[in-house]
């Protein structure tokens, strides 16, 4: 029989926040192509179906109790986990037992060591990043509770999936995670997800003129991701290269303050704000770019490196995290220090100058990112850590000492002098 997985991840498409979702889908998509079952448990939303099956994976989606984010998002994660604990409960006991449940992140950690307890089956965790990471350190009371539930998640986990050295030298530090304890597995790229139409984007109150260069940055807008360093880089760029325009993707509670410090730096007409795109967007705009730039001051992978790379654009990112094992400095990209807006300007500017050399590079990401980072060899490679677990000595020794614990809780009820049938129940 097929090995069965169930995931758990707060986002999954088509609700995206960060590279997460994405994640999750390709990840799944590929071990179903492996010959695996898998189920995938997410967060509801409105307008979404419950239950609907997405290239071989099925989806099943808890919506939180009570509403929204509105009130507390700290809250509204709790509710998630009564909601996935629930329906988690559900699809074990109609649809026979899983082999493995692989939880995402703190924001299931709840319902992710209930399943795991409730029906002895071993936990796999992947940390996309820390909450120690993000913040450079816990500085608030919401900061630690966040930190706790990622230790927390890490201690119950039987391994720990990382993306790159960066995140397990990180995990191990702020954790205290035994280092044989955690795998590293890098996130991947699907290259017929990226292709263009060739078509030239068209945006409205953005107009693309032939013989401007387009600098292109797609991501969350929070201030781990740098691009206030984009903002204070561009006089420079526009100097050397004026007919250059800057087209900034995504969302995040730092637009405001992105767009009020691209104005004070008199950059209207020259960077532009286009909110969330969809895929297809994204694609024309890689294709388009001169330059894509991810300019991270924290980043445990950059998976948009990867998009830029088998797009074919030529990337700088900053010289950090994941970013850093990813992109070869003047081999198949350019490297920037972090937070450094002249060191950013100088390395978009070598590349906007130079476009045979800019073309090299790129065509050599292009060749790593389809060598190194497909996911057929990503999901054959968490398939042997889930076959490591799962066929452990040590699984199958917790299995047993559960089964005799279940055994040693029935209890037998006489009536009139008759046995009752034996009635189990969980000690």
């Amino acid at each position: 029989m097929p090995m069965r997985i169930m995931m758990l991840s707060w986002e999954f498409p088509p609700q995206k926040v960060g590279g997460l979702s994405q994640h999750v889908f390709e990840l799944s998509r590929a071990l179903v192509a492996e010959g695996y079952q898998v189920d995938v448990l997410t967060s509801g939303g409105e307008n979404l179906p419950e239950k609907e099956t997405m290239e071989g994976i099925e989806v099943w989606r808890a919506t939180p109790y009570h509403g929204g984010k509105e009130r507390d998002f700290i809250d509204w994660v709790q509710r998630l986990n009564f909601a996935l604990l629930e329906r988690g409960v559900l699809l074990f006991n109609h649809k026979g037992p899983y082999d493995l449940i692989h939880a995402h992140d703190w924001l299931v950690t709840y319902a992710a060591r209930g399943l795991k307890n409730i029906f002895s089956t071993p936990l796999l965790a992947t940390i996309h990043a820390t909450e120690f990471g993000r913040n450079n350190g816990l500085h608030t009371g919401e900061q630690r509770y966040i930190s706790d539930l990622e230790w927390w998640l890490t201690y119950e986990a039987w391994k720990v999936i990382c993306c790159s050295r960066h995140m397990k030298d990180e995990v191990k530090y702020v954790f205290q995670v035994p280092g044989e304890k955690v795998v590293i597995i890098p996130n991947g790229i699907r290259p017929e997800a990226y292709k263009a139409a060739g078509i030239r984007p068209a945006m409205e109150g953005i107009s693309f003129l032939p013989g401007e260069k387009i600098v292109f940055y797609i991501g969350r807008l929070v201030p781990e991701k740098g691009v206030q360093v984009v903002l204070d880089a561009a006089p420079a760029i526009l100097e050397r290269f004026p007919q250059t325009k800057f087209i900034i993707a995504g969302t995040g509670p730092y637009e405001e303050y992105l767009k009020s410090r691209s104005r004070e730096l008199g950059l209207e007409g020259r960077v532009f704000f286009c909110g969330y795109i969809n895929d297809q967007m994204r694609n024309e705009l890689y294709s388009s770019a001169a330059v894509a730039v991810f300019p991270s001051l924290y980043e445990p992978f950059g998976i948009v490196a990867l998009e830029a790379m088998i797009s074919g654009t030529p990337v700088v990112v900053s010289s950090i995290g994941g970013l850093e094992e990813i992109i070869e400095h003047q081999v198949d990209g350019l490297k920037a220090y972090p937070g450094d807006s002249h060191s950013l300007a100088e390395q978009i500017c070598r590349l906007l100058e130079n476009k045979e050399w800019a073309a090299a590079l790129a065509e050599k990401a292009y060749e790593k990112a389809i060598a190194a980072y497909s996911w057929q060899k990503i999901a054959r490679r968490t398939a042997e850590v889930y076959q490591e677990i799962v066929f452990s000595p040590e699984n199958r020794r917790w299995k047993q000492e559960a089964a005799r614990e279940k055994m040693w809780g029935k209890i037998t009820v006489e009536k009139k002098g008759e046995e009752m049938p034996e009635i189990p129940y969980l000690v």
